[in-house]
């Protein structure tokens, strides 16, 4: 049985009537579909194109990256943690994703940190060394985060 495994997803834009698009002045609000259905407005960040021709309600792909390795990395925390037998109530991360230059020049998210809040249930609670085991099996696990040369850092809170 083979391992591996295709996802999809639409990206769809289209140019507004009125917007001339060669003088560089056009939305760039856009949308993403997935195959559960599930659409999800998005645009280029306004930290990059300032609005009004990005969409600053809408999800962009910066912060998708970012949401994407902390929304990895906790399913497989969560993964691990009921496998040893701790109950987890609550887990938040309010993930950071910084850009730069890299090595090479150009411009590139050079470091996400995930800084993951945990509340625990049950009887069985992780020693902090336990705790960290936890992140670190989580990340090594992380498709995403071995799949990208970004440094990805855990700061469990």
């Amino acid at each position: 049985m083979s391992t591996r495994h295709q996802y999809t997803a639409t990206v769809a834009w289209q140019r507004r009537p009125g917007e001339k698009y060669t003088d560089n002045r056009y939305s760039r609000a856009h949308e993403w579909r997935f195959d559960g259905g599930l659409a999800v407005p998005a645009s280029s960040s306004p930290k990059v194109v300032p609005p009004p021709w990005s969409a600053e309600n809408a999800v962009d792909p910066e912060e998708a990256f970012i949401a994407a390795l902390s929304a990895c990395h906790m399913l497989f925390f969560l993964y691990h943690a009921a496998r040893d037998g701790y109950v987890v109530e609550r887990y938040t991360d309010e993930a950071v994703g910084t850009m730069g230059k890299n090595a090479q020049g150009h411009t590139a998210m050079l470091e996400v940190v995930l800084r993951p809040q945990i509340e625990f249930g049950g009887d069985q609670r992780p020693a902090a060394d336990e705790l960290e085991t936890l992140h670190h099996r989580a990340h090594e696990d992380c498709y995403l985060a071995n799949s990208v040369t970004t440094v990805v850092r855990v700061e469990g809170r």
